[in-house]
């Protein structure tokens, strides 16, 4: 039997509840349908909610603590996903598979970093990315290490020269995705397809897609309050709701333009006949506040930044239907490869969620919590980007279908910790945590905490609260 091709979709800074499925402002027929048609959960997380340690968790299925990128590959602060690293698409294509990688990388160290007139032309935290190692076998390139004109935007091939476009960036890297399966459609393919978009700036969009929604009145959720609105990364925030509505106004545009983008792909698979022979895949990064808990951006632990669209279709093997195991970044790659019946690497650090999938059988040791509910811990976490040693710094979760634990250290050598537990069920837009400067005068607050500590002294991340 032919293997099957693998097609992985996912944005940038878009959240789960950003779906017509789950809000009726915002429109996303072609999504909602393949969810129809697909295995979806609510409950998919990204387990270091910022773009560059988000991509080293995907490809190599290992923690951003021991990858090392545990904050953005950004100009003044060098950070790179190793050469060294094993990657999926190694791995893929060692199995045969034509590979390919289009759009956003960011897994480069910018080029500014070393020189400050690098002949590729790289600005910013841009970077030209050569063949070779750091290419991680992606045979086929068409992308760029991070640049957000969207309605501008260039890529680099095979040489240093600036290949540009003035077409909206899904939409130019959809062509290119529909020519690369064009060219690959009678043998093996395994294309990894990154939109920038909704990433901010939220504005640079075509005006087609703004003008379904230029006189929208958003509905906001309960957890969105005041008219000021900060942002964790040091990206600008809102100063009044104004802005905001802005804002969301032109992310669900958005967003309704990667679900047209997404249509026809879907489309260009059933009219090839490989829609049944390919795993696709879609998801993103990390989400988006828009104004929840005061914040827009991403970086934090509340639901809006960490949680995820996850819809993934493969008739061969997996069911249709929604459910609600619990999926962390490091999962995807050997619950992929599991799929595809390839042996996991012993380098990964995820969980290969594909048999149950499948079948419904869980992973060895995983905890059924309640007849609604077969997850397990989800491990979070989040550092300080530049200056101080992981350990000592940010924020680290564990998150199960009942509860949320956070122990936040902050970016301040003084900062002193708090901790913060969430009754997901009762106040799913946690808005009222349970706070302590102690976690053992709370019963539930010492359980998770002790297993979120112990998590962390088993992976070398162990936060020292001095």
């Amino acid at each position: 039997m032919k293997k099957p091709n693998l097609l992985v979709v996912f944005a940038d800074q878009w959240s789960n509840t950003a779906r017509g499925l789950h809000n009726p402002q915002i429109a996303t027929p072609n999504m909602d349908r393949f969810a129809e048609e697909a295995f979806s959960t609510d409950q998919a997380v990204s387990g270091c909610p910022l773009c560059s340690p988000y991509r080293s968790e995907l490809l190599t299925g290992r923690r951003a603590v021991h990858t090392g990128v545990i904050g953005n590959c950004m100009t003044g602060y060098d950070m790179c996903l190793s050469p060294d690293e094993l990657c999926i698409s190694q791995v893929l294509k060692e199995s045969g598979y034509r590979t390919g990688y289009i759009g956003k990388w960011h897994l480069d160290s910018p080029e500014l970093n070393s020189g400050s007139q690098p002949l590729s032309g790289a600005e910013g935290w841009d970077a030209y990315t050569p063949p070779g190692k750091k290419r991680h076998a992606f045979e086929y390139w068409h992308a760029y290490n991070a640049w957000n004109d969207h309605l501008h935007m260039h890529y680099w091939e095979e040489s240093c020269e600036k290949i540009f476009t003035d077409l909206w960036s899904p939409v130019h890297e959809t062509d290119k995705a529909l020519e690369f399966m064009e060219s690959r459609k009678k043998e093996p393919f395994a294309l990894f397809l990154s939109w920038n978009p909704p990433h901010p700036p939220f504005e640079k969009i075509p005006e087609k897609y703004y003008d379904l929604y230029r006189d929208l009145e958003p509905d906001y959720s309960p957890n969105v309050e005041g008219d000021c609105f900060d942002n964790q990364t040091g990206e600008p925030g809102f100063k009044s709701r104004e802005e905001l509505d802005e804002a969301i106004r032109c992310y669900y545009a958005a967003v309704t333009g990667l679900d047209e983008q997404f249509g026809r792909i879907i489309t260009w698979l059933k009219e090839k006949k490989l829609y049944d022979q390919t795993i696709v895949l879609l998801t993103a990064d990390h989400g988006e506040h828009l104004g929840a808990h005061g914040y827009v951006g991403k970086h934090t632990w509340y639901e809006e930044s960490i949680n995820v669209p996850f819809l993934l279709r493969y008739p061969e093997k997996i069911p249709v239907g929604r459910n609600d195991i619990s999926i962390e970044t490091v999962d995807i790659f050997p619950t992929l490869l599991g799929l595809m019946d390839i042996a996991i690497p012993p380098s990964v650090e995820g969980r290969c969620l594909a048999d149950w999938l499948i079948c419904g059988k869980r992973p060895e040791n995983e905890a059924v919590y309640s007849s609604a509910y077969i997850s397990r811990d989800i491990f979070l976490e989040a550092y300080r980007e530049k200056g101080l040693d992981p350990k000592r710094s940010g924020w680290r979760c564990i998150r199960t279908p009942e509860y949320k634990y956070v122990i936040e250290k902050g970016y301040l050598p003084e900062y002193i910790p708090r901790y913060l537990l969430f009754n997901r069920k009762a106040d799913p837009y946690e808005i009222n945590p349970l706070i302590s400067h102690s976690p053992w005068e709370h019963t539930l607050m010492a359980q998770m905490h002790r297993r979120l500590i112990k998590h962390l002294e088993e992976t070398g991340d162990f936060i020292k609260l001095e």
